[in-house]
């Protein structure tokens, strides 16, 4: 089966768009899941089980965008670091697993659980709260037009 080909969604004037440009691939999120756990070296990477061509290209788009640092070990290799832009990821990587883990659970229970390393307590599903700190729920979040939007119909 030849892999399938995506729609480009560089052209579209929307966030979700321009984000799943750069993140939107499958691999690309197994990528990101490992560099928060801590993974960064090329082989290590590719016990997600993609193909050494695959990991190359999504690693350089990473680099490229800012996302992932590689760095020199040695003469003869690198390590990828997540930047300060990869890092502002984790809620969007987090909020996934949370997803995840609720609607696509193991019978066992959460494949994977995140806590505060400060308590040793779990965190807290990710869930918007306004700028005072209340948990919001979806009815109370509105959206309009910004002065980056193009004009909605």
């Amino acid at each position: 089966m030849a892999p399938m080909k995506y729609k480009s969604f560089a052209h579209m004037n929307c966030s979700i768009a321009q984000t799943l440009e750069i993140i939107g691939e499958r691999w690309t999120l197994l990528i990101l899941r490992d560099a928060f756990r801590g993974v960064n070296r090329f082989e290590e990477f590719l016990q997600t089980g993609m193909s050494r061509n695959v990991l190359t290209e999504r690693l350089k788009r990473l680099v490229d965008q800012g996302i992932l640092e590689k760095r020199a070990i040695d003469g003869k290799s690198s390590e990828y670091l997540l930047t300060r832009k990869g890092v502002h990821l984790q809620p969007i990587m987090l909020s996934i697993t949370h997803w995840g883990d609720k609607y696509m659970a193991n019978p066992k229970g959460a494949r994977t659980i995140f806590f505060e390393k400060n308590t040793g307590k779990p965190i807290a599903p990710m869930s918007p709260h306004s700028v005072d700190g209340r948990a919001l729920k979806p009815q109370d979040i509105g959206l309009k037009a910004g002065p980056g939007s193009s004009s909605w119909e």
